[in-house]
C-alpha cells in the first residue's frame, strides 16, 4: 500500500515575553506558544482570508506568499485570542477578515485588526466561550501557497453520544412518550396512546433468521432476547429495540474542495448534499439514527472521522465521494473496502493515494497528529471487518448498478485511511466521476441524489436483513 506522507509544519516551541506582553499577561493574559519560522528579508504579503465556522471547531486560515513568525495567547474575562504576525503590514485583504466573520460562528464574536507595531500586526478574537487554541502552519501544496491556520476548538467539547441522541429526529417523537418504547418492538408497534399496531410486528429491516440461518439466529438472539423462548409475559413492560448508528462521511470539506468538474461543480459540496438526502431517510427508520462527520462545509482530518464513528459506537461507516480521472471519459460509480494485502487494481490504488493526501490539502496539524493511533487502526483492520465491509459493499453496489452505470461490476479494494476503523464494516462510495460532464449534470441534479440516496438506503436495510448488528453496552 502507498503512504502519503503528511509535510510537517514549522516546530512550535516557547518563547520569552517582553516587557510590555508580561504586564499584559500580569493583567489577565495567559501566554500559549509561539509558532517560529525564519523571518524573511522582504514583507510577507497576505494573499486570502478563509473562514470555516463548524460545532466542531471553526477554522481561520490566512495564506500568505511566505511563511510567517506568529506569536499568540489568550485572554481571561472576557475569552480573547490573541495573535501577533510579524513581518507584515496591514493590507485590505487581511482587513477583510472582520467581514468574513458570522453572527452564527459557535466561537467567534468578531475579530479586531491593527498595526500593532511597525511589521507587526495584531488579530485580536472576541471569543463566546472557552476554547482550546491550535495555530499551526502549512506548506504550499495543490493550488495554495503557504497557510497560516488558527483552529479554535471548544474548551469543553460536548459528550458525541448525548449530541447524538439530542440531535436525533427520532429522540423529539419520544419527547411525546412515557410508557411506550423510541422505536417498534417486535411485538408491534407502540404508538402514543399506548396501543399496539400489529401490522408492524417487526421492522422491515430486521428480518427473523431462518431455522437454517444459525449465524443470524445467533445475533438475533443477542440483539432482541425478547425473540427466545424464555421471553417475559405479554403484559410486561416491551424491551427497547437495539438502536443501529450509522455514520455517514461526506468527503472532503473547507480547504479542501475535493475534485472539480468542468462546470464549476465541487465535490465537497456535491456529496454533503447526497448525505444530508441520506440521513434524512436513515431517521425515517424506526430503530436506525445517524451521524455526519461534517454537517457543513469544513474540514475534518481523516483519522478524526475514524475516531467520531467509534465514538458514537456506530454500527456501519460510509464515506461518500465523487472523484475526478485525469480522462474525462471515466464514469460510473464504485464501492471501495480496506484492503490489508494491497489494492485489487491500479486504478484503486491510485484513487486511494490521491485520497489519503487530502489531510495536506485541507491542512492538519502534525504537532498534534496521532501517529500511534493511526499504525494501531491499521493493525488492529482484521479479516473479520473487511469480510463484513464486503459483504455491505457487494449489496450497496447491486442496489446502485440500478440508477447508474458500474465502473467495475464489483468491490474493489485499496488502502484507504478512512476506511480503517477496526471495529466498524467501511465501504467508500464513488456515487459517480464529477470529471466527466454528464455525470457532473447527474450529480448535481436533485432527482439523482435522492436516487443515489435511496439505492444507499436499500443497500444498508439488505445487509442488516442478512446480518442483525450484535448488542452493544449502550441501547436507546
Amino acid at each position: 500500500m502507498s503512504r502519503i506522507t503528511p509535510i510537517r509544519p514549522q516546530s512550535v516551541s516557547q518563547k520569552s515575553p517582553s516587557g510590555k506582553r508580561r504586564a499584559f499577561i500580569k493583567a489577565g493574559g495567559t501566554l500559549l506558544l509561539s509558532v517560529c519560522v525564519p523571518q524573511a528579508a522582504n514583507a510577507a504579503k497576505i494573499l486570502a482570508v478563509r473562514v470555516w465556522p463548524a460545532e466542531d471547531y471553526t477554522r481561520v486560515t490566512l495564506e500568505n506568499d511566505i511563511e510567517l513568525n506568529t506569536n499568540f495567547f489568550t485572554v481571561k474575562n472576557p475569552e480573547r485570542l490573541v495573535v501577533d504576525i510579524e513581518g507584515l503590514e496591514l493590507n485590505p485583504t487581511l482587513k477583510e477578515l472582520v467581514a468574513k466573520i458570522q453572527p452564527n460562528d459557535p466561537y467567534i464574536k468578531q475579530v479586531r485588526v491593527g498595526q500593532n507595531k511597525p511589521n507587526v500586526v495584531r488579530l485580536v478574537f472576541d471569543l463566546k466561550e472557552e476554547i482550546s487554541p491550535q495555530v499551526f502552519t502549512l506548506q504550499p501544496v495543490g493550488n495554495y501557497k503557504h497557510r497560516l491556520v488558527f483552529d479554535l476548538y471548544p474548551a469543553n467539547p460536548a459528550d458525541p453520544i448525548a449530541a447524538l441522541i439530542e440531535k436525533g429526529e427520532w429522540h423529539k417523537d419520544t419527547q411525546t412518550r412515557s410508557v411506550a418504547p423510541t422505536t417498534p418492538t417486535m411485538a408491534g408497534e407502540v404508538k402514543a396512546d399506548g396501543k399496539s399496531d400489529q401490522k408492524a410486528s417487526k421492522p422491515e429491516l430486521m428480518a427473523e433468521a431462518k431455522p437454517d440461518d444459525k449465524s443470524a439466529l445467533k445475533h438475533s438472539e443477542k440483539t432482541e432476547p425478547h425473540l427466545s423462548e424464555k421471553s417475559p409475559d405479554k403484559s410486561a413492560a416491551p424491551a427497547m429495540t437495539r438502536m443501529i448508528t450509522i455514520a455517514i462521511d461526506p468527503g472532503h470539506g473547507g480547504e479542501d474542495p475535493g475534485a472539480t468538474g468542468r462546470g464549476g461543480s465541487r465535490e465537497k459540496d456535491v456529496v454533503l448534499s447526497i448525505a444530508k438526502r441520506l440521513k434524512a431517510k436513515i431517521e425515517q427508520q424506526p430503530n436506525m439514527r445517524v451521524m455526519l462527520t461534517r454537517d457543513a462545509d469544513y474540514f475534518v482530518p481523516l483519522n478524526v472521522r475514524v475516531q467520531k464513528a467509534r465514538a458514537v459506537q456506530a454500527d456501519l461507516f460510509m464515506s461518500v465521494h465523487a472523484d475526478a480521472f485525469v480522462n474525462s471519459s471515466a464514469r460510473g460509480s464504485s464501492v471501495f473496502v480496506l484492503s490489508d494485502k494491497g489494492a485489487s487494481s491500479t486504478a484503486a490504488r491510485w484513487l486511494a493515494d490521491k485520497e489519503n493526501a487530502a489531510d495536506l490539502i485541507g491542512g492538519v496539524n502534525i504537532k498534534n497528529h496521532d501517529k500511534q493511533l493511526a499504525s494501531v487502526l491499521l493493525d488492529l483492520s482484521t479479516t473479520a471487518q473487511i469480510n463484513d465491509s464486503l459483504k455491505l459493499g457487494k449489496v450497496v453496489l447491486t442496489e446502485i448498478s440500478g440508477i447508474n452505470k458500474l465502473h467495475k461490476g464489483s468491490v474493489e479494494q485499496a488502502g484507504f485511511a478512512v476506511l480503517k476503523a477496526p471495529d466498524i464494516p467501511s465501504i467508500l462510495i464513488e456515487t459517480a466521476f464529477i470529471s466527466n460532464p454528464e455525470e457532473e449534470a447527474k450529480l448535481t441534479d436533485d432527482a439523482y441524489q435522492d436516487q443515489m440516496a435511496d439505492a444507499v438506503m436499500k443497500g444498508i436495510k439488505k445487509y442488516f436483513s442478512k446480518n442483525p448488528p450484535l448488542a452493544k453496552s449502550r441501547l436507546t
